[in-house]
């Protein structure tokens, strides 16, 4: 299937997605922020420059975006019809990427937490993610449940 707009517009729509203070980081940092937590954004010290990092809790959150990130079975991670062969090589860059900089972060002893774009809709995400913050977590259980 082709693209329904021009490439000039396509480029021009692009180019306006931002990399960070995105809509779900604002919702997730404005929440951590009510709720008492303190933290510091976009660290460039650290591994990847974590979206959120908590020093107190030696922990960082990272909040994905499912279509940049590919979420497993996530009905946001499509793959765009048109250059497959760039989309999925830029897709798998960005996944090796993650693990790689989550493994760095973890040899570092911090705490990674991944949250996904799709599961910040509840505001049950939001007190998962705070309790899992505060409450001492391992690094397997990371990620934020589907729901």
């Amino acid at each position: 299937m082709a693209d329904i707009v021009d490439s000039a517009t396509r480029s021009r729509m692009m180019s306006r997605i931002r990399g960070r203070d995105t809509l779900p980081e604002l919702l997730v940092r404005r929440y951590l922020h009510a709720a008492g937590l303190r933290f510091r954004t976009n660290a460039r010290k650290l591994p990847g420059s974590p979206d959120i990092v908590l020093p107190r809790y030696r922990t960082v959150v990272f909040i994905h975006g499912c279509f940049w990130h590919r979420h497993a079975e996530c009905r946001f991670a499509t793959t765009p019809a048109t250059k497959t062969e760039f989309w999925n090589g830029k897709f798998s860059a960005n996944v090796s990427r993650d693990l790689r900089v989550r493994g760095e972060l973890e040899a570092l002893g911090w705490n990674v937490l991944t949250v996904w774009e799709c599961q910040l809709a509840s505001e049950l995400a939001l007190d998962e993610i705070f309790w899992k913050i505060v409450g001492g977590w391992t690094a397997s259980a990371a990620d934020i449940s589907s729901g």
